[in-house]
């Protein structure tokens, strides 16, 4: 047994808490380490060349590197000791960045402590054994989950790219937030004049194939082979045979929530959300449909020219396999009416959301473009807008900035004085404002210059009704005075939240999210597109909120990544997986109940016992079964018990 360890300055990010030299000197007296080192940057190319010499050299069997956290560069170190003829798994790496140095102050502890954590890895290390991985064929096709404009971008790159492409989408047509969008910061151009095209493409791509209103039951597999269960909705019509033509919509007497519209106006049970929908096919709404309800109607039926109205229509689980899964499902709109009181709840007429606003902007929103009060319909003298509704706000759970609201703001009020006359006040009421993109200060200066839109910096306290009017009361801070507004109507910059089911979904998957449901991915510099599953990559503001332009930039960088993975015909696995003594199984399946991944499965003996085994090219490592085995049968390669109680004694019988 020959070890060799090196000890990281990582310049001052170690050394200036650790005593590295001092450290490389105390290691070299452990049992079996041969060679100890300190160097000034381990992962640098003198570093790697140093680790590699000393194997060569010194015939090291064993090393350890004590640096940063194995999520910076373990692989990388792996890559280093395998192309020095050892074998990867023979490698250890000891935290004493983020563990030790990062966290303390005395140098005398954090050393001491990064001794005690030096050890605990050579004795690790000291009881390792050589892994291998095995290769695995890889399934080409990929799956796009969300069909906004993140969703569309990845999958037309990777359709351009030859690969074979399925986009679920939950709702009845893709499109996203983006499709209820009137213009587009800071170029002030149509919404749908960019999306809609790319949603055609997408449609008509030989490549791509939509699967609106479905949702994905359930994923089982691994990286380049996983198997999908993807829940195809009764839409109560048949697709194949609807021709978008809206009839049924015309006649339909059955009044129901205009979701597309953020409730600014009513469809029918039977709808279809926009004109320029993608696919354009109609959708009974069971709960608003007469037929469903009260057993009579079918006026749908009777007039539909293609004879699509299915009321007998089930729902049905599709399976498919893919070898990546892309999350681009999006966000919501923060939910404003249960968490500010002080604006109204919800139960002020001409108090809306901004994207309430979006949809009365637009020229095929419910107003046909006309902004108007909802009170009385007239059109608004004085428009006010109140910034980080949601989002900037611990009160309310939010302390994340939402990103665009700024933006959207600036945008709107322009609008609104290019809709309702440049005498109309606008009143923005802001903490401060974030205008980071291309073009974005400019563009909220344009705002204030040349269409003189008073920007008030200050929180609003209380919104309220008096005579015909909304009052807006809150502070104006660089004046230090309190203000009051009256106003004819109030739009509220509510902010940017993860999509309803974000969780639910992430579990389904089995990848992380934080506690606001986006999804995290793997490493924020290193790996920002990539999930801790892999296989499993992520686009657009599922992860974080997001403008356009980031949303279309980071959907292509995904699609690079998964055109990286996907340019191999086989993959290797990883050795670290579980395995069962099964002589001592008890067979409770315990294991087979608490897998994630489903790895374990029965296996019958020659003896007609059954026991379970651990289907390796399945099992991801993630030793939940180890933990929950009554019996101690399971063990997982790379972290055995036997390595995990001698780091333990290592530090106790010291």
């Amino acid at each position: 047994m020959r070890i060799g360890v090196f000890i990281c300055h990582c310049g001052t990010n170690i050394a200036g808490t650790v005593d590295s030299r001092g450290l490389a000197e105390r290691a070299a007296e452990l049992k079996d380490v041969v060679h100890s080192e300190d160097l000034m940057y381990t992962c640098s190319e003198p570093g790697q060349a140093a680790i590699q010499r000393a194997i060569k050299e010194l015939g090291l069997t064993r090393v350890v590197v004590a640096a940063c956290s194995p999520h910076m560069h373990e692989v990388t170190f792996r890559r280093c000791v395998e192309e020095a003829g050892l074998n990867p798994w023979l490698f250890e790496m000891a935290n004493i960045r983020e563990h030790c140095s990062w966290i303390h102050t005395d140098m005398e502890k954090a050393t001491e402590k990064a001794y005690e954590i030096v050890k605990m890895a050579v004795a690790k290390v000291r009881v390792a054994e050589p892994l291998f991985s095995e290769e695995v064929d890889v399934n080409k096709d990929v799956l796009v989950i969300g069909g906004g404009v993140a969703g569309i971008q990845t999958a037309l790159d990777l359709a351009d790219a030859g690969l074979k492409v399925t986009i679920v989408e939950r709702r009845s047509t893709i499109g996203g937030v983006m499709a209820q969008l009137d213009k587009t910061f800071p170029t002030i151009d149509c919404s749908a004049c960019i999306l809609t095209p790319r949603m055609v493409d997408a449609a008509h791509h030989e490549n791509i194939a939509i699967m609106a209103y479905s949702e994905v039951d359930r994923v089982s597999g691994y990286v380049g082979n996983f198997k999908v269960d993807i829940r195809r909705k009764a839409a109560m019509v048949d697709w194949t045979k609807c021709i978008g033509c809206e009839l049924c919509m015309q006649k339909c007497p059955s009044q129901a929530p205009d979701v597309f519209n953020s409730g600014l106006a009513e469809t029918k049970a039977i709808y279809i959300p926009f004109p320029q929908a993608v696919p354009k096919r109609a959708v009974i709404q069971t709960e608003y449909c007469r037929w469903f309800q009260q057993g009579k109607c079918r006026v749908c039926e009777r007039v539909c020219p293609a004879g699509a109205i299915d009321y007998e229509q089930k729902e049905e689980i599709v399976q498919r396999d893919f070898g990546a899964i892309v999350m681009a499902t999006g966000l919501d709109v923060f939910p404003w009416q249960e968490h500010y009181p002080q604006y109204g709840g919800g139960q002020i007429q001409d108090v809306i959301s901004g994207l309430q606003y979006e949809r009365m902007l637009n020229a095929s929103g419910p107003t046909g473009g006309h902004v108007h009060r909802l009170s009385n319909h007239e059109e608004p003298k004085t428009v006010v807008f109140i910034q980080c509704v949601g989002s900037r706000d611990e009160s309310v759970g939010r302390p994340y900035c939402s990103s665009v609201c700024c933006m959207y703001t600036a945008k709107q009020a322009i609008l609104t004085k290019s809709h309702c006359g440049m005498d109309t006040e606008v009143y923005v009421f802001y903490i401060d404002i974030r205008a980071a993109g291309k073009g974005y200060e400019e563009f909220v200066k344009r705002a204030q210059t040349e269409y003189d839109v008073k920007y008030v910096r200050g929180r609003v306290s209380k919104l309220y009704e008096e005579g015909g009017k909304v009052m807006v009361r809150g502070v104006d801070t660089l004046l230090g005075e309190q203000v009051e507004v009256p106003a004819d109507l109030v739009v509220l910059a509510s902010g940017i939240t993860s999509a309803d089911g974000a969780s639910s979904l992430a579990q389904t998957l089995n990848i992380s999210y934080d506690e606001y449901g986006f999804y995290k991915e793997s490493h924020p510099k290193l790996r920002p597109v990539e999930t801790n599953t892999a296989g499993v990559f992520l686009a657009g503001a599922c992860q974080s909120p997001k403008d356009i332009p980031t949303s279309v930039a980071q959907a292509s960088g995904t699609a690079a990544k998964v055109l990286v993975l996907l340019a191999k015909d086989k993959l290797k696995t990883s050795p670290l997986i579980a395995t069962v003594d099964q002589s001592r199984c008890v067979s409770c399946w315990k294991c087979l109940n608490v897998c994630p991944f489903s790895a374990p499965e029965k296996q019958e003996l020659r003896d007609g016992s059954t026991k379970s085994h651990v289907i390796e090219t399945v099992c991801q490592g993630c030793g939940i079964c180890v933990a929950t085995c009554p019996v101690n049968c399971i063990s997982l390669k790379g972290f055995t018990t036997d390595s995990v109680i001698d780091q333990i004694e290592e530090v106790l019988l010291a």
